[in-house]
């Protein structure tokens, strides 16, 4: 059975180019040996990659031993729920401009994340194309 999007329709693509996700398939899925839970489909703002290198994750500099080829801004990429969380709260709480928080792709945007963000609050961040 497909895996389904926050909106409660079938997972969209999040990205190719760079291809993303843990399976390196383009999508944002679950999968039980993502401790990182790489399920939100984000779109990269050079204030948000700067502030992922500030709390050690450096998304720029290409990794090729794990197939990652490092991000720019307007990358769409499969982030670890976590670290957007981070962010939102940084924003909050540290007053950080509000493009530290990546947008969210909604459709390409696992429906998993439910569990630890409300669907309101994804949809403040929300992209529009």
């Amino acid at each position: 059975m497909p895996e389904r999007n926050v909106l409660g329709g079938e997972l969209a693509v999040c990205g190719t180019d760079p291809t993303t996700g843990f399976e390196r398939d383009g999508c944002c899925g679950t999968h039980p040996d993502d401790r990182g839970r790489h399920e939100l489909c984000a779109v990269m703002t050079d204030e948000f990659l700067s502030f992922s290198k500030q709390r050690g994750n450096d998304l720029v500099t290409p990794r090729p031993e794990l197939q990652f080829p490092g991000l720019e801004p307007g990358d769409r990429w499969c982030l670890c729920l976590g670290r957007w969380l981070e962010a939102l709260e940084a924003t909050r709480t540290r007053h950080l401009p509000e493009t530290t928080v990546p947008f969210v792709v909604l459709e390409a945007t696992n429906e998993a994340v439910l569990d630890s963000v409300d669907l309101e609050t994804l949809e403040k961040h929300a992209y529009d194309v």
